[in-house]
C-alpha cells in the first residue's frame, strides 16, 4: 500500500556510503519475503532499498518485512499485493502456480542450459511478456517486475547412493512439493514423488520417509540436511530456482512517472544481486558439505542428456494440462536458442 510518511533517516546514495540529507517522504512501498536474512532475497531487497531510497532522493521509502509478518504464505501474501495491503512480494513459482499455472515453464527441466543464458533470457521481452499476460489474468492486480534467482539450480541429492543415470533414481522417495510439474518429474525419474513441508524435510530425510530432494547446495547447507543424513548431490541442473518479484499494479501506477522509472531501475538492481548472490554463497557451502563427508557428482553432457531424455513426459504433461503451456515453451525455447547464439558469437569474439 502506498502511503504518505513524515520523516527520513538518511540513506545511502546509490550503494555507497554518502548519506543523503534528511528530508520528507513521499511514498512507503512494503516489501515481503517469506524467508530470513541469510536468504538471496533478502540481499536483493537489501539493494533494491538502497538505490530507490537514494535515487528518489528520499521521496520514496522501502520497509522490508522478512518472514511471516505481514502475511504467511504465497497464496495469502500474493492476495495482499493484489489487494494493495503489500507493496511488494518474492515468490517461488510453486507459490504462483496457483494464479498463473503457465509460470511453471521455468520448472521444466533443463530448458535453461546455464546461468549465463538463463540471466539473457530473464532480462528480456520473455519476462515483459509474462507480465502483460498475468496483468491480464490478475485483472490488472498482479504485476510482475522482474524474475531474480533464489537459490541457485535445483539437483538432485539423496541419502542412499551416488546418482549418474535416471537408473539409480528408480524406486527412490524423493520429496517433491505439492505442485503437479515437479511431481511429474520425479515419476519420470522412476522416482516416487512424496509432498513434504519445507520445515519437516529435515526429519522426513533422517527418519528415512523420504531419501532424497530437489534442492540448491545453500538451500541443502542452510537446512543442515547433511546432519539428517543427506550424503550425495548430483549437479545435474534440472531447474533454474527463478524468483518472482511481484509489485501492486496500483501502487506502481500511482507513482509519478518519474518515481516508476526509479523503481524499475530498482528491480534491476534487485535482479543484478540475486543472480550474483547464489553464486557467491554457493562456493562455502559446497565447501562446507564436502567437509562433512558430503559428495559431488558432474554429470557428463551424455548423461545430462539421458537425464533430458527421461524427461520428456514432463514435457507431454505441461503442454496437455496447461492452457497455453505449448505456446509459452515454444517462445522460451526460441528465447534460449537465441541467448545461446548471442552468447556464443560474443565467446568466439572474446576468446581472439
Amino acid at each position: 500500500m502506498m502511503k504518505t510518511t513524515l520523516t527520513l533517516a538518511a540513506t545511502l546514495a546509490l550503494g555507497t556510503a554518502i548519506a543523503l540529507p534528511a528530508m520528507a517522504q513521499d511514498y512507503t512501498i512494503r516489501a515481503v519475503a517469506n524467508s530470513n536474512e541469510n536468504d538471496e532475497d533478502y540481499d536483493g531487497l537489501q539493494v533494491f532499498k538502497s538505490y530507490v531510497e537514494a535515487a528518489s532522493n528520499g521521496a520514496i521509502a522501502v520497509e522490508i518485512y522478512m518472514g511471516t509478518q505481514l502475511c504467511s504464505n504465497g497464496a495469502e501474501c500474493l492476495q495482499g499485493v493484489a489487494e494493495g495491503s503489500i507493496d511488494v512480494y518474492i515468490s517461488t513459482s510453486d507459490g504462483a502456480a496457483g494464479l498463473f499455472p503457465y509460470v511453471q515453464v521455468l520448472d521444466l527441466p533443463y530448458v535453461l542450459p546455464n546461468d549465463r543464458v538463463a540471466e539473457i533470457v530473464l532480462s528480456g521481452d520473455f519476462t515483459r511478456d509474462l507480465r502483460e499476460r498475468m496483468l491480464a489474468d490478475s485483472g490488472d492486480t498482479l504485476r510482475l517486475m522482474t524474475i531474480g534467482n533464489t537459490g541457485g539450480w535445483r539437483n538432485f541429492a539423496n541419502t542412499k547412493q551416488q546418482v549418474s543415470t535416471p537408473a539409480d533414481l528408480e524406486g527412490m522417495k524423493l520429496r517433491s512439493v505439492v505442485a503437479d510439474l515437479p511431481q511429474e518429474l520425479v515419476r519420470a525419474m522412476g522416482a516416487s514423488p512424496t509432498p513434504i513441508p519445507w520445515p519437516e524435510l529435515f526429519t522426513s530425510l533422517q527418519t528415512g520417509v523420504v531419501e532424497g530432494t530437489q534442492n540448491g547446495i545453500t538451500d541443502i547447507m542452510s537446512m543442515k540436511f547433511p546432519d539428517a543424513g543427506l550424503k550425495y548431490i548430483t549437479l545435474d541442473g534440472h531447474a533454474y530456482m527463478g524468483a518472482f518479484w511481484w509489485m501492486s499494479n496500483q501502487t506502481f501506477q500511482s507513482l509519478p512517472e518519474d518515481m516508476r522509472v526509479i523503481v524499475n531501475d530498482g528491480f534491476y538492481q534487485l535482479q543484478q544481486a540475486t543472480f550474483a548472490s547464489p553464486k557467491r554463497k554457493s562456493i562455502p557451502a559446497y565447501e562446507e558439505f564436502t567437509e562433512a563427508g558430503g559428495q559431488i557428482y558432474v554429470p557428463s553432457d551424455a548423461e545430462k542428456q539421458a537425464f533430458a531424455d527421461a524427461a520428456q513426459p514432463v514435457y507431454d504433461w505441461f503442454t496437455d494440462n496447461v492452457d497455453g503451456g505449448a505456446e509459452i515453451l515454444e517462445t522460451l525455447r526460441a528465447d534460449v536458442a537465441e541467448a545461446q547464439a548471442q552468447m556464443d558469437e560474443n565467446r568466439a569474439r572474446d576468446i581472439q
